[in-house]
């Protein structure tokens, strides 16, 4: 398996992207930085997407995608709550500011073929075993273990906040990818806006390694840009106070499993 971080940032710049990760060139987690990060004939080798909830940077490329879907001819899966579907279809599809592709070309194969997904519950999407588990974030939010036939997985948070040990009972990945969205001295704020903190995910992995007895590879995405140096440094502190192997994602990263 290997896994391509395409956005690794809450915003987007030059040299930016916002949330998007791509496994195999096949399945995409989030779409905030898919289209932007992708040539023509890489964007045609996806053959799904997993949203895990409805905020714009983790969906906006939606809608590019599916305007390319002319070009290709070929429709996309892209599986989420039904919640989030309701929210993508009256909001970023609603056929007033640009074209329906859940709906276009015909209502029997559109380019972009929303399936909705249900907690628990594994499924078979683009031939790895996906597993979508609540995380903590203000709207109804979905992390995902992806696993693949010869048995290699990883776990991406999304938007989370703290609490996260019930989440951590139902997965077992060799990677775990996971925002962290401010600095330390900004905790309180960022536990009432649901996302960490390198101290706050610290605590969440110490008791991941409870629940767990090993902690996995850690790689770190939906990074404030004007922090950027000093996440770095509270990660690295983080990372050595808990003797884990921690790194902070960047755009177009690279991890094989």
């Amino acid at each position: 398996m290997e896994v391509q971080i395409l956005g690794a940032h809450s915003v987007e710049a030059k040299g930016l992207r916002m949330a998007s990760l791509l496994i195999d060139s096949i399945l995409a987690i989030d779409a905030g930085g898919l289209t932007s990060s992708l040539s023509l004939s890489e964007q045609e080798r996806v053959r799904a997407i997993l949203l895990t909830h409805h905020h714009f940077d983790h969906t906006r490329d939606l809608v590019t995608l599916g305007a390319n879907g002319g070009i290709f001819q070929i429709p996309v899966e892209v599986y989420a709550l039904s919640e989030t579907l309701d929210i993508v279809n009256s909001c970023l599809l609603d056929g007033r500011m640009y074209v329906d592709f859940s709906k276009w070309p015909s209502q029997e194969r559109p380019f972009l073929q929303l399936k909705a997904i249900e907690p628990f519950k594994t499924e078979i999407i683009a031939s790895y075993e996906v597993l979508a588990v609540p995380v903590k974030h203000p709207v109804p939010t979905i992390g995902y273990q992806v696993t693949s036939k010869d048995g290699k997985s990883l776990f991406y948070t999304g938007d989370t906040g703290p609490g996260l040990s019930a989440c951590w009972e139902h997965i077992s990945p060799q990677l775990l990818i996971v925002e962290v969205s401010g600095l330390n001295k900004f905790e309180e704020f960022l536990k009432s806006v649901g996302h960490l903190s390198a101290q706050l995910l610290k605590e969440e992995l110490t008791q991941f390694r409870q629940i767990k007895e090993y902690i996995p590879r850690v790689v770190i995405v939906h990074i404030p840009p004007q922090y950027q140096g000093e996440v770095e440094q509270e990660i690295e502190d983080a990372a050595r106070e808990l003797g884990a192997n921690i790194d902070v994602g960047y755009e177009g990263m690279k991890i094989a499993l």
